[in-house]
């Protein structure tokens, strides 16, 4: 009768998040395969509890340089602590071998521990990479390209502790070294002469950046494989210094924002989901390969239908949205639409002048409802530029 005088008590125990999906109603490709070979799966008692999901199927990387390529990637979501408590930790191992000693041995991992109390972060990468480079900006024509190939290895470690139910805090310690170094075959020119860049660009020198970096977490999707309505944002500083092994003294900043929004309620998936990030270095002194770049964010899927490394300056700015949405109320199919946009800042100054669109759609498979992976088969097209890509779980 009077509302206004109704209290209710403050909740102070630990945070309770999102339970996982109810998954008995769907279905996904490990349910298929029973059904045609008549397999049926051991009985769990209740007392028992699976706690690790695997998801391994090969995989296409349209930015390789070469259409010979075996690739396989394997995801393992699992759980550290209670699932109505703790977030799904990842690992993902994506190995490739073109049998012409190019090769990439990557693994990801994102583990959280019991209640969620820490979040620790990995990016381990030994690589044999060519990529083509097209300098630093925008505006420059598909085709003048430069070629380098080097060795690569990347060793990211970050532990980051739960500050308030969603919001992280920590350190971290980043290594990327550039090795080999090699040129174009028949170009006369250098990497340097052609970037008009003299950080990083020597011929036949090794580049290394090595330094701690602050990390800055807000997190509530509860699956990064396939996120659920919710936010995220993430701000890494990194401090690189001749004191800890770089080539050079050099600073920078990467802020990721992403929104996802559920436009309906009910068994079937329907939501809009949201990205934009900016990079940018806050000194001089970065190593040309390590200037912010399209396609080169932490997890190396921005600028779907855009060649990787397309664009590349000491600022670069991108947003992409993505529609997603079922097409089978069991969730066994589904479909997407995207469109992004990034612009590279032009050199010697931060002006953004060229922005460069791309768009693209894809059809879903879910492969383990249980963890949420799906098989992802995307078609992206740009200006002068199409691919088709095929990926374990989602761009972002």
């Amino acid at each position: 009768m009077l509302p206004v005088f109704l209290m209710a008590q403050n909740d102070h125990s630990s945070a309770k998040y999102r339970p996982p999906v109810d998954t008995n109603e769907k279905r996904d490709l490990i349910d298929v395969v029973r059904s045609l070979v008549d397999v049926q799966p051991r009985k769990v008692s209740p007392q028992e509890k699976k706690k690790v999901y695997f998801s391994i199927f090969p995989v296409s990387n349209p930015n390789a340089n070469d259409n010979r390529m075996l690739i396989t990637s394997t995801t393992a979501g699992y759980y550290l602590g209670d699932p109505s408590t703790t977030y799904i930790s990842t690992a993902t191992f994506a190995p490739y071998f073109n049998f012409k000693g190019r090769y990439g041995l990557p693994i990801h991992t994102n583990i959280w521990l019991n209640n969620n109390s820490y979040n620790i972060q990995g990016d381990t990468r030994v690589l044999k990479y060519p990529q083509y480079t097209w300098g630093l900006g925008g505006g420059q024509p598909a085709s003048n390209k430069f070629l380098i190939d080097y060795v690569y290895v990347r060793f990211y470690q970050s532990a980051l502790k739960r500050i308030t139910p969603y919001f992280f805090a920590g350190i971290g310690y980043n290594l990327d070294c550039y090795m080999d170094m090699e040129s174009d075959n028949g170009n006369p020119k250098t990497l340097a002469s052609f970037t008009n860049y003299k950080f990083g660009t020597a011929a036949s020198q090794s580049s290394v950046s090595s330094g701690p970096s602050l990390n800055l977490l807000y997190d509530t999707r509860n699956n990064l494989i396939n996120p659920l309505p919710g936010c995220y944002g993430n701000l890494i500083y990194r401090y690189n210094s001749t004191l800890l092994g770089s080539s050079n003294n050099w600073q920078s900043l990467y802020i990721d924002l992403r929104k996802y929004l559920s436009l309906s309620y009910g068994e079937r998936k329907n939501m809009l989901a949201l990205w934009a990030y900016y990079w940018t270095t806050l000194s001089q002194g970065t190593p040309y390969l390590n200037l912010p770049t399209i396609g080169m964010d932490p997890y190396q899927r921005s600028g779907r239908g855009i060649e990787q490394n397309r664009y590349r300056g000491e600022s670069l700015v991108y947003f992409e949205t993505e529609y997603r949405c079922d097409i089978t109320a069991d969730g066994l199919f589904g479909f997407v639409a995207f469109a992004n946009v990034n612009a590279a800042s032009q050199v010697d100054n931060r002006k953004l002048t060229y922005w460069n669109p791309a768009a693209g759609a894809g059809l879903r498979v879910k492969f383990n409802k249980k963890s949420g992976t799906n098989i992802g088969f995307d078609y992206g097209r740009s200006h002068n530029y199409s691919a088709f890509m095929v990926n374990l779980g989602e761009a972002f």
